[in-house]
This record gives structure tokens, sequence and C-alpha cells, in this order.
């Protein structure tokens, strides 16, 4: 059997792994966004959101080196070179440990000044958003020292240790569901507490996991000055591309909750935790496939890569079309059946989230590529840089009395304005032709949305609301975007596969 079969039923493995990891997220996801919605009220529940957000925006300094880091792990084992892989790793632990004690002093000093002096929060909750404050710094630190490790899982591939780890992760946070309805204390300030309690809980095992498995993962100090000089070399160009995502995410929460109120971030909160929910199953799929979009660059084989990056985001993009369309034709009545207090503006929130996710889920494979050459200085500055106007047009907009989802607008815009920049930056990095990319990702999937959301729009404006009809209405979305898929969607070999598979699979089921 050839290695490109090896790697593809290596994908697919991990991606199914993967997919039992989201489901499990997923469900207790959605079911605890209700019950601490309801406990805590809209208003802590937004305060969480954006004091959190707060803390997120450190990211701007943390999210280029966790990128470095996975990046020079992947490529290690890509080369085979197990002794520069423990090089990587040790200074990887060291350079997240010393980012995680300068991110709690730039965040104490800063970011407690911002809390209390700029940001709308009722006078009466200062106390509490102060200590949701204070843990959101301290979880954020313990994922920051994590990430050497989940990007060592990542690198080998190991999905099934995420599934079972996330298993730990899910119950914790079921239980902090429940728990917050019992509180002795201030529920908005307990939340915060065991939320900070599972994460410890979660770095301890992916810890123990990785010390455990991976002989690399043995802590050393090693001060390697050129391995260093290499990391922060591409973390600092990767800074640009940080700064610009945390910036559109987390600054547009702020520039919402400057202008709206925490009622607002509370709606967005809600359309975010939806967003993640079903987002996470194209993670889960890029997740599996982008260690092998890294190690086909490092190994040479630019083919192979070239099939991934354009089978990727086709199917990134399908699996969650799959998945949005029956949310953004049902929104209202999901959320009445979801929540019992459904915020003003969460419906159009999560509408355009989704289709931000879409328009987004294409450029993945693409971003990844670019990763792997570690030549991305040129790239940086000019995606990055397309990337950070999000957050000042959004201000300007909301202070011309725009309505809050324009930030959302926006950040689809701009999204559409940065593939175009990267297909052009890509040409010349990797050989990528846009032409190609162009006639079979964009147009390929822009062809499949229409004609898959043209009937289910049609039958949901002649019928009534209800439970009936609502899961006529999703039975229907997903049986016209499947049809849709396979016909228009793949090709001749990616349709023989299928009915292959789906062949195999009755044949197991029926011997049985």
């Amino acid at each position: 059997m050839s290695q490109s079969s090896e790697n593809n039923k290596r994908i697919a493995k991990n991606t199914l792994l993967l997919y039992f990891r989201m489901l499990l997220m997923m469900v207790v996801s959605l079911y605890t966004s209700r019950v601490v919605l309801n406990t805590l009220g809209v208003t802590d529940y937004g305060i969480y959101n954006v004091v959190g957000g707060v803390v997120a925006m450190f990211s701007i300094i943390s999210g280029s080196l966790s990128a470095a880091i996975s990046r020079f792990l992947t490529f290690e084992l890509g080369r085979g070179d197990k002794e520069k892989l423990k090089r990587v790793f040790s200074s990887a632990v060291t350079i997240q440990f010393l980012l995680a004690g300068i991110i709690i002093v730039l965040a104490e000093a800063a970011g407690v000044w911002f809390l209390n002096v700029k940001m709308n929060i009722p006078a009466d909750r200062m106390v509490a958003a102060n200590w949701v404050f204070q843990f959101s710094i301290f979880t954020f630190a313990v994922n920051l020292v994590s990430v050497p490790y989940n990007a060592t899982i990542i690198a080998h591939e190991k999905m099934s240790a995420f599934a079972y780890i996330s298993i730990l992760e899910a119950v914790g946070k079921l239980a902090i569901a429940f728990l917050i309805m019992v509180s002795p204390i201030d529920k908005l300030i307990f939340y915060a507490v065991l939320m900070c309690v599972v994460a410890l809980a979660v770095r301890l095992t992916y810890g123990t996991y990785c010390k455990r498995h991976f002989e690399e993962c043995t802590y050393h100090f090693i001060f390697d000055r050129e391995l260093l000089k290499r990391m922060f070399g591409f973390a600092g160009w990767n800074f640009i591309g940080a700064a610009s995502a945390v910036l559109r995410d987390q600054g547009g929460n702020v520039v919402i909750n400057l202008f709206c109120g925490p009622a607002v971030n509370a709606a967005r909160g809600i359309a975010y935790q939806v967003n993640g929910a079903i987002q996470g199953f194209v993670s889960n799929f890029m997740t599996a496939l982008n260690p092998q979009i890294t190690k086909s660059y490092a190994s040479g084989d630019r083919d192979y890569m070239m099939t991934l990056i354009y089978q990727g985001a086709r199917l990134s993009f399908y699996m969650l079309l799959l998945l949005s369309l029956p949310v953004i034709i049902n929104t209202h009545y999901i959320l009445v059946l979801w929540l019992k207090i459904v915020p003003e503006h969460t419906v159009l929130f999560i509408q355009l989230v989704l289709i931000f996710a879409m328009s987004e889920s294409i450029s993945n494979p693409l971003v990844t590529a670019m990763l792997a050459t570690g030549n991305i200085r040129n790239y940086q500055i000019v995606v990055g840089g397309l990337q950070i106007m999000n957050l000042p047009i959004s201000y300007v907009l909301l202070r011309l009395g725009m309505f809050p989802e324009i930030v959302m607008v926006v950040a689809i815009v701009i999204s559409q304005c940065c593939l175009a920049a990267r297909l052009y930056m890509l040409r010349g990095m990797i050989g990528l032709s846009a032409r190609k990319y162009l006639r079979h990702v964009y147009f390929n999937v822009l062809t499949v949305t229409v004609l898959s959301a043209a009937v289910p729009f049609f039958v949901s404006k002649n019928i009534n609301e209800g439970f009936f009809n609502f899961v006529l209405l999703c039975l229907l979305s997903v049986a016209c975007t499947a049809v849709v898929i396979y016909y228009v969607g793949c090709n001749r070999n990616e349709r023989q596969f299928i009915v292959s598979k789906a062949k195999a699979l009755k044949h197991k089921i029926t011997n049985r």
C-alpha cells in the first residue's frame, strides 16, 4: 500500500477519533451554556465573556509562539531528527513559562486598569468582575504552559489522547453547570474558580500522558541560541497574524461592550458557543490534516501537499455547510428550544458568525501550508495587516450608531479580502495556482452553497415554526446539501471512493 494511502487512512482515523471528542464536547457545551446562562443571568454571563475576552487579548503575545512551537515540532518529526525534537520541546517549555510570567505581569498592570476604568460593567458587579479577571489570568497561564504538550500530541497524530482526555474535561464542565446552581458564594466568582480548576486538571493530564508516551517530553533546561533565534524569528512575524486574529475576535467583543453593554456581549457569547460546537467538527478534521501538510512540505512531497490543500479546503467547507445550514434556517426556533432566556441580537449574531466560519474554513489549509514554509514575513505583513483593520473599522461604524452585528459583517468582508491576499502570496511561496484553487475550491463551494440552500430556504419561508416543521427543515437541509455535495462538489474519483466505502460498510453490517 502506498505511503499516501497510509497517510489518508491515518487522517480518516484521526478525524473520526476527533469527531467522537467533538460530539461529546458539543453536547456538554450546548447544555452547560443553557444552564450557566439561566443560573448567572444575561448580565453576569456577558461579564464573564467580555472579561475573559480581555485576558484572551494577551494571547496576542502567546499565539504567535504557540504556532511556532507546533510548526517546529511537526517539522522535526517529518525530518525524523529525534535529538533536535527533544531540544525543540525543552526550549518550547522554557519559552512558555517565561511568557506566562510576562503575561501575568502585563495583565495585572494594564488589564486591571482597563477593566476598572474603561469597561461598561454595572457598579454592583465590579468586585465579581475583578475576581473573574484574576482567575481568568491564572486559567490562561495554565493553558499557555500546556501548549508544547498539546502540540506534541498533534505532531505525533495521537488523536485518541484528545478524545479520552476530553471526557475528563467534559465531565468537569458538566459538574460546574450543576455546582454553580448550589454555590454558597457569588455564582459568577464560583464559576470562574471552577473553570480554573478544570483547566489545571486537564493540563496535568496532558503533561502526564506526554511524559509516559513521548521520550522528547522529558524537560531539560536548554539554551540553544540558534534554535531560539529561529523560533523567535518565526514567532515574531507570526505575531502580526496572531494579533490580528485576537483583535478581531476579542477586540470586537470589547468594542461591543463599550458601545452596547454586557447584554449584547451575552448574545455574542452564545453565538460563539454555537459556532464553537459546529466549527469544532471542521477543526478536528484540520487538526488531523495539518501534520500531514507540514510533513509533506518537510519531506519535499509538494504534489501530495497540493492535493491535501485542495481537498482539505473543500471538505472543511462541506462539513461546516452540512451542520450550519439547518442552524441558519432554524436559528430562532433552535434558540427557543435551547434557552429559556434569549438575549436580543442573538439570532443574527449566530447566522453571521456561521457565515464567517464558512468563509474562513477554505483558508485553513492555506495558512497551514504558509506556516510549514517558515518564510512568513511578507505574508504576515500583508494578510495580518488586512485582518487588523477589523478593529478600527468596527469601532468607527459602532460609533456612528450602526447595529452591533456590523462587527461580524466587517469580519466576513475582510475574510474574503484576506483569502485573495493568501492566494497571491502563496503563489510565490509554494507555487500554488490561484486559478486552480478558484476553480477546484472557491467556485465549487459557492455553487454547492447556492444549490444546497435554495430549496430549504424556499420551504422555510412558506411554513410556520413548530417542532415537526423544524425536523422537516433539518432533514431537508441535510439531504439537499449531501446530494449536491456528492454530484456537484465531488469529482469522479471522490465519488468512487464514497461508493466503495459505503459498499464496504454495508457488507460489514449485513455479514455480522
